[in-house]
């Protein structure tokens, strides 16, 4: 099966040329620590979650197929102000696709384990064919073994891919997508050595894995890899083995956000690391207006989205809602709009494990993916360089997959 673009049943020229292009890599206010600390932290928000869900159930449509959407939307903090922003791309979704033969089955799972399994017991009950969500990993878990005992796959939306299995698939974005396409661009702009900081949390240690396998499979050459703490005194000592160890690489890769940023360049400035020497890397964590105004990270590279077609969904959200959607909005619209494509497209099969695992991939608003079987996905990204005014693109994302999706 050819690759599926998910704005190939929408309605408006508009909306087609919006929804085949573009996609981010876990940025933009409290979405980065989604991305990044948030790995194996079942709260990534920061928010207090509340003691079970509140809010009435809810579906949106009359189609026959009916769809499970589980969302924290009595969380409290970023995480509910998240659920509710997803949940109205989710309606948008629908209401933007050509005649779906979908209805969705809103469930509020509070953020917490207790609300997750009443969720998926009541959207199962109802006649759920797939689940969509949920947000958090531990929330992931419950759901996606309710939902299991049914054979009923799950798209959720959590970045800890400890939770991803066959039938349980994450849309989200996931830090090795971001490993795989800097370490990649640098290797074919010449790159050969590297030296890599990263910081000492659960996203450090994602990332280290995919690094070393990154580097390795194209015959690059880790020259050091410290890990940090965020403790300004600590992190002295890691950082002055790998300034040391810059003098034999041409790449430093950074994969922190703005928080840390600073004071790690500065560490490296004052251990004799000149910037303009070596090429910095980092992670979509750079995707953040802080990181564009540091000196220091002036022509850095990272993997990021081409924002077009983002820009376009948000300027559709601020029309019907009266408000910007936050940044991960867009997986809950293609969540939605791949389950509607996917009924109307594909008969009997429809959401078969064999259908969402095609390696061809999908298109949806966040560019390309592809499901692998074992519930990870794979992301086609941008390539930017940090400049003043915000990343500047120097390699555009993928058209297509290779043949592999496994």
């Amino acid at each position: 099966m050819s690759r599926l673009t998910l704005s190939n049943r929408l309605n408006s020229p508009r909306v087609k040329s919006a929804c085949v292009g573009g996609l981010f890599a876990l940025a933009a206010l409290s979405l980065a620590a989604c991305a990044g600390t948030g790995q194996n932290n079942p709260n990534p928000f920061g928010a207090q979650q509340s003691s079970g869900p509140t809010q009435p159930a809810t579906s949106f449509g009359t189609g026959q197929y009916k769809v499970g959407l589980i969302l924290p939307l009595s969380a409290s903090g970023n995480a509910g102000l998240a659920a509710q922003s997803m949940k109205n791309a989710a309606e948008m979704a629908l209401k933007e696709f050509n005649s779906p033969n979908i209805q969705l089955l809103l469930k509020d799972d509070g953020g917490t384990t207790t609300g997750a399994q009443a969720a998926a017991q009541q959207a199962l009950d109802e006649g759920a064919e797939i689940i969509l969500g949920p947000l958090f990993a531990q929330t992931v878990s419950v759901v996606g073994q309710a939902a299991r005992a049914r054979g009923v796959p799950v798209v959720a939306f959590s970045t800890d891919a400890n939770v991803a299995s066959r039938g349980i698939y994450l849309l989200s974005f996931l830090p090795e997508s971001d490993v795989e396409r800097i370490v990649s661009y640098a290797i074919s702009q010449g790159k050969r050595s590297f030296v890599a900081l990263l910081p000492d949390n659960a996203y450090g240690s994602v990332v280290e894995a995919a690094f070393k396998q990154a580097v390795g499979r194209r015959g690059g050459r880790i020259v050091a890899l410290e890990r940090y703490p965020l403790d300004k005194q600590k992190m002295e000592g890691p950082i002055k083995i790998a300034a040391q160890a810059a003098a034999r690489a041409d790449s430093i890769f950074i994969p922190d956000g703005a928080d840390a940023l600073p004071l790690v360049l500065q560490s490296l400035a004052t251990n004799g690391v000149n910037p303009r020497r070596v090429q910095l890397l980092g992670s979509g964590l750079w995707d953040d207006p802080r990181v564009f105004s540091e000196a220091s990270l002036q022509g850095g590279w990272f993997p990021a989205p081409d924002a077009a077609a983002f820009r376009s969904f948000a300027g559709r959200y601020r029309a019907r809602f009266g408000q910007d959607p936050v940044r991960m909005a867009t997986l809950s619209y293609d969540a939605v709009a791949l389950v509607a494509a996917l009924v109307k497209t594909q008969g009997p099969q429809r959401i078969s494990d064999d259908v969402l695992t095609n390696p061809s991939g999908y298109a949806g608003i966040d560019g390309i993916f592809r499901f692998r079987r074992d519930g990870t996905n794979e992301r086609g990204l941008s390539v930017l360089s940090v400049s003043p005014t915000g990343g500047q693109p120097i390699a555009p994302p993928p058209r297509s997959f290779g043949a592999s999706g496994t």
